[in-house]
């Protein structure tokens, strides 16, 4: 097993304090200069060799745990953390770590356990009907189904339920595009939508996205380029919380109707957010509905482990993503569709989504005016769960954080190439504002105060 000498580590500290000294350690195990693995000096034997007080060094190498960089192994010592869970790509997996010990984590893009609805009442009155008489059912239970159409953005769709919005959007991607072809992406983006277009093998083209949605003169840029999908959030945008205005919806039709590549471009919208979002959906459906399939995620609002979302769009297109999972999964358990269906009518049930969208509304405006009060950079207007927070130095930020037992998302996490490329030059983090079910004016105190943390 390797040792680390303190004194390699003490060569890489300019600043001896536990933000100065995690800061150095993770620079080095970025660089490579510090293997997987390695073990690290003593608390005591590090602190001699910096002439600062063992609590000092003891606070960063919690620090350091906190955000995932090294684990800490008791009396056998504490070692620099493996590269991560290699079942997850690689983009998703630097958001899937967790440590234990962090007294609040916000990196998680989850909703509040607490604000779920019910399902005990649900899954009984659901039971009874489940029996599937026939493999060769409709997919989609009739009930369920019109429940869908009543919510749809646009008449004339063909609507069919998959496993959640991911499952969507990959069976969308592999109707629609080929080995090599390039498809549109925001940018920042859903990290594991990043990882599904590199394993499709397809040409990724990000487009950026201010206070409003996709900015039209980045997508006519990219149309001239003939992606063959675009892949969009239109609402409580994750990362950014932003939702996509009326106008701007309206000057991205115009885009691709004034493209000669538009006619042949399939618009991916995943609204994962839309039972709980509190804006209301601007939908590319209105403009070209022969060029878009709608996602309709339940996750956030009725629970993740549902694994449950619709999917709408050309009929011949919808048909062909059916057709293509008779040979797998075949349907998504009626079980599932009757509860869905028992959530989306039952009193209780839409009375608790309505207060989580109210509860994550004010979560986001308190944070918001804190973040504000502290003289923070505010986040963009947010809707939905998550907030994209500027800040000086994306690791200084994250490693201060994590002395205060406060874990957040890399901004960099959700970029193409792992550079934070932003239009005013600053970091990015994503709070999960919606997680924070205690004082929201004291998390973000210390989120604004990391903020500022100098690299």
């Amino acid at each position: 097993m390797l040792q680390l000498a303190p004194e390699t580590v003490a060569s890489a500290v300019d600043d001896p304090t536990p933000v100065g000294i995690a800061g150095a350690l993770s620079r080095l195990i970025a660089e490579g200069a510090v293997a997987p693995g390695e073990r690290l000096p003593t608390v005591r034997d590090l602190a001699a060799s910096l002439g600062v007080s063992p609590g000092t060094v003891s606070a960063a190498w919690q620090a350091l745990a906190s955000a995932g960089r090294i684990v800490t192994r008791g009396r056998a010592g504490s070692y620099v953390a493996d590269a991560g869970d290699t079942r997850l790509a690689p983009h998703t997996r630097r958001l899937a770590g967790h440590v234990p010990t962090t007294k609040l984590d916000l990196s998680r893009g989850t909703p509040d356990p607490d604000l779920l609805p019910p399902l005990r009442r649900a899954f009984e009155r659901a039971a009874p009907h489940a029996a599937t008489a026939s493999y060769h059912d409709e997919p989609v239970l009739p009930r369920l189904g019109r429940l869908l159409q009543e919510r749809w953005p646009t008449t004339g769709h063909r609507i069919t339920v998959v496993d959640g919005a991911l499952d969507a959007i990959d069976r969308v991607l592999q109707q629609v595009a080929r080995y090599g072809d390039r498809i549109v992406v925001e940018q920042p983006s859903f990290p594991p939508l990043l990882d599904l277009a590199a394993h499709l093998r397809l040409e990724v083209l990000p487009v950026p996205v201010d206070r409003e949605g996709i900015m039209p003169a980045a997508l006519t840029q990219a149309l001239s380029r003939a992606p063959r999908a675009l892949l969009m959030q239109p609402r409580a945008h994750n990362p950014t919380g932003v939702s996509t205005s009326p106008e701007r919806i309206a000057a991205l039709a115009a885009a691709i109707r004034r493209s000669p590549a538009g006619r042949r471009i399939m618009v991916i919208e995943d609204d994962h957010s839309g039972e709980i979002a509190r804006g209301d959906l601007s939908s590319l459906a209105a403009f070209l509905p022969d060029q878009v399939v709608h996602v309709r995620s339940f996750s956030k609002s009725h629970g993740p482990d549902l694994r449950i979302a619709a999917l709408g769009g050309p009929a011949e297109l919808i048909r062909a993503v059916e057709a293509r999972r008779t040979l797998g999964p075949w349907w998504t358990p009626r079980l599932i569709q009757h509860s869905l269906a028992e959530l989306l009518t039952d009193g209780e049930a839409v009375a608790s989504v309505a207060r989580a969208r109210a509860t994550y509304a004010g979560r986001q405006r308190r944070f918001a005016e804190a973040l504000r009060r502290a003289g923070a950079g505010a986040p963009l207007p947010a809707d939905g769960i998550n907030a994209w927070v500027p800040v000086d130095d994306e690791r200084a930020a994250i490693l201060q954080l994590a002395t205060d037992g406060i874990r957040v998302a890399a901004g960099s996490a959700f970029y193409r190439d792992d550079r934070t490329i932003t239009v005013d030059g600053r970091d990015r983090i994503r709070v999960t504002v919606g997680a924070i079910a205690g004082d929201v004016e004291a998390v973000a105190d210390a989120i604004a105060a990391a903020s500022r943390a100098p690299a």
